[in-house]
């Protein structure tokens, strides 16, 4: 192995990054993003205080438009070890970068102008993102409970056997709880506001003094940046930092989507366990090191893997909202470098699998009708006690022998492993003699309830909506890197 091959391997690499997050949400988070976003927020306000009369030149503004990508990270390193302050760094790189700018990059501002303001930009790109996944795993969601909407199955409350449903309609399930994200998301997207252009405490005054105590140019100031990163709001008030709490509301919403995710991955495990669903496996896939014969549910696994980790994560911008001590503390810093990057790559990679598994979920129509045939029968019998009266037999002799020739029946099952002979004892049993349509009253499809309309009702209003307003969106391919 070539000594540059060996280095590459040499150093922790998350697998957030590696193995999950898309292409899109890891550039995302990059620095080359992050310190690009800082130069244009700088770009924005020198532009901006031009606008309003300060003594900006149009050289000046056409060096910082000249470098916002070509960001020299050795340099910027070698400044923060020197100064231990990477916003400074940074001011200083742009400046060597736009040497005729460097006397006003950064002009009245604090860190956080940059800072918060970059994250916000970034968390909201990232969000949209995350939507875009969402809205694809709803739509490939819909499209497999219209498919099965009339595919009775066996319904479970404690993991045991409780009524009919349909394999369409359990899916709707796992639907409305991502459409329910949606719309979360859409909300923290709109709702979200920029830190503003406010100073060092909040209180602007270094923006006053800029322009000789004028307040409706300090005022200008913050709209027209903010209307070039494109928010059209702004925090009515912050100290240094805008409310930590906005960052609760955003790794809050992910939370939630992993919570949905978690429980739709663990139905299709257990669906997959007792052989009725699968999750999309792929030709030369490996099931296991040891058991070739396997055939198992990696992709869910790995979702509710990264769901459990993005759960734990809702506690830290509470924790860091808790924490801040009057206009502004650090201790938020090194959190948020990781907390805020990580839920959203891991959210993102959730939905990446996700949207491959919804996309390629396989029934095995066999087993499921093998399973419902299991228990069906019993769930029948009230159905065939009502009948049996009806053609004139004694309520309470009928539900005596239903009750025995159900715990044979039962007995044949669970202890001899046999199939369920329940109808073929009351065949057989000539009080039920009467009955002429045993068969008949055991039909899945009289024991579905209004789980097909439910299912077509469902898709109609509220995953038809979801296309119609991101169908640009829709189709977005999710290979797995692993």
């Amino acid at each position: 192995m070539s000594p540059a091959n060996q280095d590459s391997h040499s150093r922790y690499e998350s697998p957030l990054v590696s193995r999950n997050a898309s292409e899109a949400m890891v550039r995302l988070w990059s620095p080359q993003t992050k310190f690009s976003t800082w130069r244009r927020i700088w770009l924005a306000i020198a532009e901006s205080q031009k606008q309003l009369g300060l003594a900006i030149s149009d050289e000046q503004i056409q060096q910082m438009r000249e470098h916002l990508e070509d960001i020299d990270f050795a340099k910027a390193a070698e400044y923060e070890k020197r100064l231990r302050h990477d916003v400074m760094a940074h001011i200083h790189t742009f400046g060597e970068a736009a040497p005729a700018a460097r006397g006003i990059i950064h002009l009245g501002c604090t860190s956080a102008t940059v800072g918060d303001n970059a994250d916000l930009i970034l968390m909201r790109e990232g969000l949209k993102l995350i939507r875009d996944w969402l809205v694809n795993v709803i739509d490939a969601l819909g499209r497999f409970a219209l498919r099965y909407k009339d595919m009775p199955c066996l319904s479970y409350t404690h993991f045991q056997p409780a009524q009919v449903t349909t394999v369409g309609k359990r899916a709707t399930l796992w639907c409305w709880d991502f459409v329910r994200d949606l719309h979360e998301v859409e909300h923290v997207i709109d709702g979200m506001y920029f830190r503003g252009i406010k100073g060092t405490t909040g209180t602007q005054a270094s923006f006053l003094d800029l322009f000789e105590q004028d307040a409706t140019k300090v005022d200008k100031l913050e709209h027209l940046v903010a209307g070039k990163m494109g928010f059209e709001k702004i925090e009515p008030v912050t100290g240094q930092t805008y409310s930590r709490k906005t960052d609760i509301q955003v790794v809050g919403v992910l939370a939630q989507i992993a919570v949905s995710a978690h429980k739709m991955c663990n139905d299709i495990r257990l669906l997959s366990g007792v052989g009725e669903l699968s999750e999309p496996f792929e030709s030369e896939q490996v099931g296991s090191s040891a058991m070739p014969y396997k055939r198992n549910p990696m992709r869910c696994e790995r979702a509710t893997g990264l769901a459990r980790f993005v759960i734990s994560l809702a506690m830290n911008p509470m924790m860091t909202a808790a924490e801040q001590w009057l206009e502004r503390t650090l201790d938020d810093s090194a959190n948020r470098r990781l907390s805020l990057p990580e839920a959203f790559l891991a959210t993102d990679g959730i939905l990446k699998i996700l949207a491959n598994v919804s996309a390629g979920l396989t029934v095995w129509p066999e087993i499921v009708q093998a399973r419902l045939n299991q228990e069906l029968p019993f769930m029948a019998s009230e159905a065939i006690l009502m009948a049996a009266v009806k053609a004139g037999g004694d309520r309470q002799d009928l539900h005596e022998r239903i009750r025995k020739h159900s715990l044979a029946a039962m007995e044949q099952v669970k202890r001899l492993g046999r199939a369920n002979d329940f109808l073929q004892r009351l065949a057989g049993d000539s009080a039920f003699a009467a009955v002429k349509n045993l068969e008949e009253l055991v039909q899945p499809s009289r024991f579905v309830g209004l789980s097909p309309q439910q299912t077509e009702r469902f898709v109609r209003e509220h995953v038809e909506p979801v296309r119609q307003r991101y169908g640009a969106k829709l189709g977005a391919k999710a290979e797995l890197s692993v």
